[in-house]
């Protein structure tokens, strides 16, 4: 998929932009906070249906202003719409049809962002990860949105009645919603199993590649499903979830286990080990989604500030695979151009660089 032309309006700091694009590498130069990173979350927004830094989508208008506009044209002859009034809903519409539910939308066009924020992923908690999962595998298959809702929907109503201070809960309602939770829950663990047992050998290649086989790392997943049978797991401690008024069993608690050399990441790993993890995760997820896909459907890969805090062996081996032929549309963000300048100088004709500057965006001719 490419994107071959953005138009930018009220978003974030960037009060108008349009820009032409390369079917190859978009380079983004400028200063910390200028909002090169506004443009990559604007391009994410119209995969996404949200920014990735924030979940209320308000926030995304610019100050002062009463709206945002984001219309992208891709390949195919596809044109996405977003808009958005303050103190309104959203318009996402696919062509001139406004989609009724946004989840239509996602893997339309499959993006993977590497971004300064994917550290959390090894420092902060389960959720991080298992919303990792999700992103993925929601971009290959609309219906594990509808399980994962559905899970969380019979998930929130057990919590609901776990917490009742003066009656106890209705024992029948809380065996409907348990077989619910077990039914969604065991359909939503087959797939992440399935997910991580494809992604793991794509991630261990390239952390091999960008770190030079330095260290070894492992990466596996971890549930409540692997105890038995969800359901029974789940009514096992009805009693203490009781107790403490939500549920400590299921697949809301799953988790990605993370080992450097046979110990925690997080608390083995420098900053430039945990970076590498966390790169060589992404384009890992970048080569899962772009053979699961359609066929001829190239992921788009966004990259922001990503050499920071890396040292010249690892930048180099980054630059050499960005610059191959298994990638397809970039975006890459930095504060100067010596790290861009590596990757143009490994033969790549068709690039376009753009210099941003206190929310405008500016094309180097």
């Amino acid at each position: 998929m490419i994107l071959q032309k953005l138009s930018i309006l009220n978003y974030k700091n960037l009060a108008e932009a349009t820009l032409v694009l390369s079917p190859k590498f978009n380079c983004l130069i400028g200063r910390n906070g200028v909002g090169k990173t506004n443009v990559l979350d604007a391009v994410y927004f119209l995969s996404f249906c949200h920014s990735a830094h924030t979940t209320q989508d308000s926030l995304a208008i610019r100050h002062d202003e009463a709206f945002f506009v984001l219309e992208g044209q891709y390949s195919d002859d596809i044109s996405i719409y977003c808009g958005m009034k303050r103190g309104a809903k959203k318009h996402f519409r696919l062509g001139k049809k406004e989609y009724k539910r946004l989840s239509e939308h996602i893997g339309l066009i499959p993006l993977v962002l590497v971004s300064p924020s994917d550290t959390l992923l090894i420092e902060g908690g389960s959720e991080e990860r298992r919303r990792l999962m999700d992103m993925v595998i929601s971009q290959m298959n609309r219906s594990y949105i509808e399980s994962l809702n559905r899970y969380n929907k019979a998930l929130q109503q057990r919590n609901t009645m776990l917490k009742q201070e003066d009656t106890e809960p209705d024992p029948e309602l809380l065996a409907i919603l348990e077989e619910q939770m077990a039914a969604e829950g065991e359909a939503i663990y087959a797939q992440r199993n399935q997910f991580v047992g494809q992604l793991e050998p794509l991630f261990q290649q390239f952390y091999q590649t960008i770190s030079g086989g330095c260290e070894r790392v492992s990466l596996s997943y971890v549930s409540h499903c692997q105890r038995g049978p969800l359901l029974q797991v789940i009514q096992r401690d009805r009693m203490k979830d009781r107790a403490v008024g939500y549920s400590l069993h299921g697949i809301h608690r799953d988790d990605l286990e993370i080992l450097l050399d046979g110990h925690p990441m997080r608390r083995e790993g420098s900053q430039g080990q945990q970076k590498t993890f966390v790169i060589a995760l992404k384009l890992a997820q970048f080569d899962f989604l772009k053979r699961a896909g359609r066929q001829g459907t190239m992921p788009i890969l966004l990259l922001d500030d990503i050499f920071d805090k890396l040292d010249a062996r690892r930048v180099e081996q980054i630059v050499q695979l960005v610059a191959g032929d298994q990638f397809g549309q970039i975006f890459i963000t930095d504060t100067n151009r010596d790290h861009l300048d590596q990757i143009l100088a490994q033969g790549h004709s068709d690039y376009k660089l753009f210099y941003v500057d206190d929310g405008v965006v500016t094309e180097k001719q």
